[in-house]
């Protein structure tokens, strides 16, 4: 039941049309008992989507494509590891100042973790955006071997460079000599769920192959990758890992995780049908 006393909490990005955060943060504060709501906001200028915030007394927010990098300059405080990563994805109001974290790294490497160990490992991450950034800063953090592909030579340098990483052009690539491949970007994602960003004939038997996009849970990379005979991640783990240490932050109370995942299958299952 929603009161004066809710508390309100949302997603900026553009887009988030596809986003299933509310479906799965309002079965959560549902389960918990918590008086909260949460709300999806297509935001274009992140420093006006960060004064609503402060005006209207949200509560959380949680920031996707392509704002992670630039909320940086709008934010009151930013937690250590997310100054260090160099993108925020979490933010909470205290007390009127609104202090910046970081959930991917965390979340990522929660969700590799469950599979592999990444010391020694030679990982390969497509893509130069604020995702791409936390998770190489993790898995180098885990001491894997780091080589960002992305297409724009720009972008993909000074993160490389930040990351103390290898770059390759993806206009470049020709195979992929990793032991893990991690697709960061939007492509795939629904409705374009026909793209991916690897040629299919690049991927080997061996290659542990991560999407972190989860709408739809089989991107095309991840169907061309179990073709090929990779193992595969698809993005629902990450997802989930990064959400809860959000649930927990903006709420003090531990996340009801089985929940949270119930409430994201129960969503997607069908597009799953639809697509296939």
């Amino acid at each position: 039941m929603i009161d004066a006393a809710t508390q309100v909490f949302a997603v900026m990005g553009n887009p988030v049309s596809h986003s299933l955060s509310p479906v799965m943060f309002n079965r959560a504060f549902s389960e918990t008992g918590y008086n909260g709501v949460y709300v999806a906001f297509q935001v274009t200028a992140i420093g006006d989507g960060i004064s609503a915030m402060r005006s209207l007394g949200i509560k959380g927010a949680s920031i996707t494509i392509p704002h992670k990098v630039s909320i940086l300059d709008f934010l009151d405080e930013i937690d250590p590891m997310a100054e260090s990563i160099g993108a925020v994805n979490t933010v909470i109001s205290h007390e009127g100042r609104l202090k910046g974290y970081n959930s991917d790294c965390l979340g990522a490497i929660k969700a590799l973790e469950e599979i592999t160990h990444l010391e020694g490992k030679q990982v390969a991450i497509i893509g130069a955006g604020g995702a791409a950034r936390a998770i190489g800063f993790g898995v180098k953090s885990r001491g894997a071997g780091l080589t960002l592909i992305n297409r724009s030579i720009s972008k993909g340098e000074i993160l490389a460079a930040a990351l103390e990483a290898e770059f390759i052009p993806i206009s470049e690539l020709r195979s992929l000599p990793f032991d893990m491949l991690i697709q960061t970007t939007s492509v795939g994602m629904t409705p374009h769920i026909h793209q991916s960003p690897v040629p299919a004939a690049l991927l080997t038997p061996g290659l542990l192959v991560m999407d972190i996009v989860y709408a739809p849970l089989k991107t095309r990379l991840l169907k061309d990758a179990i073709e090929a005979g990779c193992r595969t991640i698809n993005g629902l783990s990450m997802f989930i890992h990064q959400a809860a240490f959000q649930f927990e932050l903006w709420t003090g109370s531990p996340a009801p995780l089985a929940v949270m995942k119930q409430s994201l299958m129960d969503s997607l299952n069908p597009s799953q049908k639809r697509a296939s």
